[in-house]
């Protein structure tokens, strides 16, 4: 797919951005979702109500970020650190993500560390750790 095919995740581009600038010395694909193996794995190793701890496949990961852009908005990545294993298999990525809820106004700052294991050239497994206090406030503030 061309970068244009995914429009509706356009919510979600200062994420893909800072990823893809961690990942593009290891993983082939012009967009995120082309870096991801079609049977991808992804863990999401912290709780989050309506938030799956894990989603197999490429497909389906699709899916689960369709609805992002209608509760969060980001505006820009930053504080990339790139850890990558001497044979490039597994990469960890540091990194921040802000934005704004959208319910609430409130001002979204989350900071990550997601550990790519890549096989091939793409991404075979994610395993994501997230601020989810940041998260809960900026989605849950009251007005």
């Amino acid at each position: 797919m061309r970068k244009t095919d995914y429009a509706a995740f356009s919510a979600l581009d200062p994420f893909f951005e800072v990823v893809m600038r961690g990942l593009a010395e290891f993983v082939d694909g012009e967009h995120y979702f082309d870096t991801l193996a079609d049977d991808v794995l992804f863990e999401f190793l912290y709780e989050f109500p309506g938030w799956p701890r894990e989603t197999h496949g490429r497909a389906n990961l699709m899916a689960l970020y369709s609805g992002y852009g209608r509760n969060i908005r980001l505006d820009h990545g930053d504080s990339l650190i790139v850890h990558p294993s001497d044979n490039g298999r597994v990469v960890t990525l540091e990194y921040q993500v802000h934005g704004k809820a959208l319910a609430t106004g409130a001002a979204y700052d989350n900071r990550f560390v997601s550990i790519a294991t890549i096989e091939n050239r793409k991404i075979a497994r994610w395993r994501d750790y997230m601020d989810s206090l940041a998260a809960w406030t900026a989605l849950n503030k009251s007005a």
